[in-house]
């Protein structure tokens, strides 16, 4: 599970939960709990070079001072892999999170949008404590589980020391990680059995929050003046709050599978403003393959080929496997696809069915108008293109992102028409990261 902070415009402050770095995924059914599994020994186990996509989802509904302020559905697409191992048996770790969110209540599920990116770097032990600088603010809840050294039985309880550690920077301008501490109790429940009949160890997890942030002394002297009053006003002085999770763990690949979770917590400010978040995370394993490769480049131009689509080319790139919709067609000014976009859209979607890949659809428009204009233009025909895959059950809302670059990453000179029709394009990306 990981908490994390974010500004948003409404509010100052906007938490988010995530879930943990390893292969998880939503369940919903409660299956019995064999309580006969006798004692076992759990950790970590590490395999260099391998690598986890996860997809997690937070519903939360945010209140400021009692009242609430909106809902909001917050996805994080993590990327993580293992770059080498210890010889204690620690992971290093390189991973790469992304976090999109919708803050509005009428959220409709479309799509999300391609979110702000954290790198992580950090090395997690057997037992689950990390290790990492502090110039990484994501995982940000750590040391959570951590697994005592000697085995145990169903019904057998442990407590350990974890914190959150969260991001502060653009709105109080701390440069490091704001830590929280915390004491979790586990116990070992058993195990249960999936319809593959694979067996999980469900560990039982559960903190409380209560931080009073240490006083710098500034709060109620006459440096107080050269502070903005937003800045006081908005400080954290007390941090409150519970989190229960039921973690499946899998105890032969010595990996959390998936995970379920309740949380709240109350942020109190020094000028006496009461945040509360509140809700429930799940999340997913997104396995998949890699398509950025010279043959799978060949197989998918292969059948753009052989299915006729005109100003329709695959490339390689950043992120993955590029499929580019040039020269695309919009009602004149709009985001609307044209009926012959649509006709091209549903041959494409025959060949990403091929990929379980996540998808992202950016949008790039020619130079007119205003940058702003333009910006928005490019995200809502990335928009229209992504809904429209959805809407073709190529993917769920959960696994089709888009992004738009207004005119900032022309293919070809804005002197020309000819240039310009073919700086309107839309990119969709089988996603490798």
């Amino acid at each position: 599970m990981i908490f994390f902070f974010l500004r948003q415009k409404k509010i100052v402050f906007i938490a988010c939960c995530f879930l943990s770095l390893f292969s998880l995924y939503a369940q919903t059914d409660s299956p019995q709990i064999d309580t006969n599994s006798g004692t076992q020994i759990f950790a970590f186990k590490y395999r260099k070079n391998d690598s986890y996509r996860i997809l997690s989802k937070v519903h939360e509904d945010v209140l400021v001072n009692n009242v609430k302020n909106h809902h909001a559905e917050i996805l994080t697409r993590v990327s993580v892999k293992v770059t080498d191992i210890t010889e204690n048996g620690s992971g290093l770790c390189s991973a790469n999170f992304m976090t999109s969110e919708d803050s509005m209540s009428n959220y409709d599920g479309a799509h999300f949008s391609w979110g702000n990116e954290y790198p992580s770097i950090f090395t997690r032990n057997s037992r689950g404590i990390y290790t990492m600088d502090d110039k990484y603010f994501m995982p940000v809840v750590r040391d959570d589980p951590v697994f005592p050294e000697t085995a145990v039985k169903p019904g057998d309880t442990w407590t350990e020391q974890g914190y959150e550690a969260h991001d502060l920077r653009r709105t109080f301008g701390i440069a490091k990680p704001f830590k929280v501490p915390f004491t979790a109790t586990y116990e070992y429940k058993g195990t249960v059995k999936n319809s593959d009949e694979r067996i999980f160890h469900v560990i039982d997890v559960k903190y409380n929050l209560y931080y009073e942030s240490p006083k710098s002394g500034k709060e109620n002297s006459g440096n107080a003046a050269s502070r903005s009053t937003a800045e006081l006003m908005n400080r954290p002085a007390v941090t409150m709050g519970y989190s229960h999770q039921t973690l499946y763990w899998d105890n032969e690949r010595g990996e959390l599978d998936h995970y379920k979770e309740d949380f709240r917590i109350v942020i109190e400010t020094y000028y006496g403003d009461v945040f509360t978040f509140q809700g429930t995370a799940e999340a997913e394993v997104t396995e998949f393959g890699t398509t950025n490769t010279d043959d799978t480049l060949k197989q998918v131009q292969d059948s753009v080929n052989n299915l006729g689509l005109e100003n329709v080319t695959v490339k390689k790139g950043e992120k993955g496997l590029t499929i580019s919709l040039d020269k695309i067609q919009f009602s004149a000014d709009s985001s609307e696809l044209r009926n012959s976009e649509k006709m091209k859209l549903t041959q494409i979607a025959g060949i990403l069915r091929n990929y379980n890949n996540d998808l992202l659809v950016t949008g790039h428009c020619a130079l007119r108008g205003t940058k702003d204009d333009r910006k928005k233009l490019s995200e809502e025909r990335a928009e229209a293109v992504a809904q429209y895959l959805i809407t073709l059950g190529v993917r769920d809302t959960y696994h089709v992102f888009t992004q738009g670059k207004g005119a900032t990453d022309p293919v070809a000179s804005n002197d020309t028409e000819e240039g310009r029709i073919l700086n309107r394009r839309v990119e969709i990306t089988i996603m490798d990261e």
